[in-house]
């Protein structure tokens, strides 16, 4: 993207959005360091978003409802861990978005929708079974983000959080 580009989508201030995807693994946890760091050296906000599968119980009503109630307890908390990291790195609280649908449709749509967002950032697993299935998508089929590219910074799950603060400056 180029920074005549930028300036027009960021807001007000002249500052864009950061976006990071929240989920409940190690790398991800790493990713929001890094974010949050990155955030102030850029002076950028931070969007963290979580994304919750739908539950899939059709007919069973109660059954739905409970684990509904359970999963976004779950995202709340999962959400807040997330969002102390980012503002003991950035100094200031990010905007938090929860949605409930399939991962890829729901970013596609919020970068689609919040023309402020500039780059994603994502955690990749060091495991053996790979770098994790939305990095895994994003790498295979870029187009997944939309009509509306932006870059995305993966975050390697196998490096220090030290080495993401010399990176990160």
């Amino acid at each position: 993207m180029s920074d005549t580009k930028l300036a027009d989508e960021a807001d007000e201030d002249g500052r864009i959005k950061f976006l990071l995807i929240a989920s409940d693994c190690p790398e991800a946890r790493l990713a929001a360091f890094f974010t949050g760091r990155r955030a102030k050296r850029s002076n950028a906000r931070v969007l963290v978003l979580h994304v919750m599968e739908p539950p899939e119980f059709g007919h069973w009503a109660t059954v739905e409802e409970t684990m509904r109630a359970e999963a976004e307890e779950k995202a709340e908390a999962l959400l807040n861990e997330f969002a102390a990291e980012v503002k003991a790195q950035a100094g200031e609280e990010p905007e938090l978005i929860m949605r409930e649908g399939a991962i890829v449709d729901e970013l596609k749509k919020l970068i689609e929708e919040d023309k402020e967002i500039a780059i994603l950032f994502l955690g990749a697993s060091a495991g053996q079974k790979g770098p994790g299935p939305l990095v895994s998508a994003l790498a295979q089929k870029p187009a997944y983000l939309g009509a509306r590219p932006i870059p995305v910074t993966v975050v390697p799950g196998a490096m220090t959080r030290e080495e993401l603060r010399r990176l990160a400056g």
